[in-house]
């Protein structure tokens, strides 16, 4: 069994040495100095995430979220006309062969406010807009046009009416870019008035063949309409019909471990419970805010757990 561990985004470490990927600008300076400013950041961003890359392998992780950042304000222009895109494209490039020579699995979280299932046609074609943007910018890396490269969403829009909602996301799904569609997964939801893992099997899985990411503190605030060991199963079955292994997220409540203040969906810093795979292999995104260092705190915590667990 191999289980890989990753984590989201930023990187602390490097981060205390100003090597951040996320660079960007509020909407008022990019009207002041738009697309040359925006090319420049995301320049100095794709050159940090390369850093970040190298970092990940020299440190033995192999699994890594990257953050939707990189191009700063990127709905308002098309990359290509960015004036440093030959730039970027070649380090971009440069950072996908290092992640693919050393087998590290990259993906894509877009925002919450992407959202295939709303009722809303503005919504949908700026979310179709943002997916297919995202995946362009795996093509440039050169990462594989398949889940292996995931790009990640809820389904969003349920408004009482889950069934409905389904039926919009997978309609819409035909409308995303073939590269876009061939990445796409969806990860179920942390509040019961949303969609369980068994809903997005039952509405979309089965439908479009779209791999479900199962989220482990997701799973334990949504709808309880399956136990962890059967969604945490009916999930991975998306992924083998795919060919792909598995990629899960896991976390832990903030609320219940580090500040009763707090909302129950959010993440604490740090890990207090192993995530549970009963053995199978897969690729985990860690997700407490403290990223890479509770990363390797989790390593020494609970990795005997998971490489143990049946």
């Amino acid at each position: 069994m191999t289980v890989n561990l990753g984590y989201a985004c930023i990187n602390m470490t490097l981060q205390k040495q100003k090597i951040t990927c996320n660079r960007g600008m509020i909407k008022r300076t990019f009207q002041a100095k738009g697309i040359a400013y925006a090319s420049e950041l995301a320049l100095s961003n794709v050159t940090a995430l390369k850093k970040i890359i190298e970092w990940n392998n020299a440190n033995d992780i192999s699994v890594y979220r990257m953050t939707s950042c990189l191009f700063p304000w990127f709905s308002e222009y098309d990359i290509f006309d960015m004036p440093d895109i030959d730039a970027i494209a070649d380090v971009m490039a440069e950072a996908g062969k290092i992640a693919m020579d050393a087998g590290q699995r990259l993906s894509f979280h877009p925002g919450p406010f992407n959202c295939l299932g709303s009722r809303n046609e503005s919504v949908v074609n700026k979310t179709i807009a943002e997916l297919d943007a995202h995946a362009t910018q795996m093509d440039l890396m050169g990462l594989p046009v398949s889940p292996q490269a995931k790009i990640n969403i809820h389904i969003g829009g349920a408004y009482g009416e889950h069934d409905k909602a389904l039926a919009r996301f997978c309609n819409n799904y035909k409308r995303l870019a073939p590269s876009t569609q061939a990445r796409l997964t969806v990860e179920n939801d942390d509040r019961e008035s949303m969609f369980s893992t068994k809903m997005l099997y039952d509405g979309v899985s089965k439908h479009i063949g779209v791999p479900i990411v199962f989220d482990s503190h997701h799973h334990d605030l949504g709808p309880q309409d399956l136990d962890y060991h059967d969604a945490f199963h009916l999930a991975r079955q998306t992924w083998l019909d795919r060919g792909v292994k598995q990629q899960c997220h896991h976390s832990n409540s903030r609320k219940k471990y580090e500040d009763p203040s707090c909302k129950a969906q959010a993440h604490s810093d740090w890990y207090y419970t192993a995530f549970e795979a009963y053995g199978k292999d897969v690729d985990v995104v860690l997700e407490c805010k403290k990223k890479e260092v509770a990363l390797f705190k989790y390593r020494e915590d609970f990795q005997k757990k998971i490489l143990t667990a049946a």
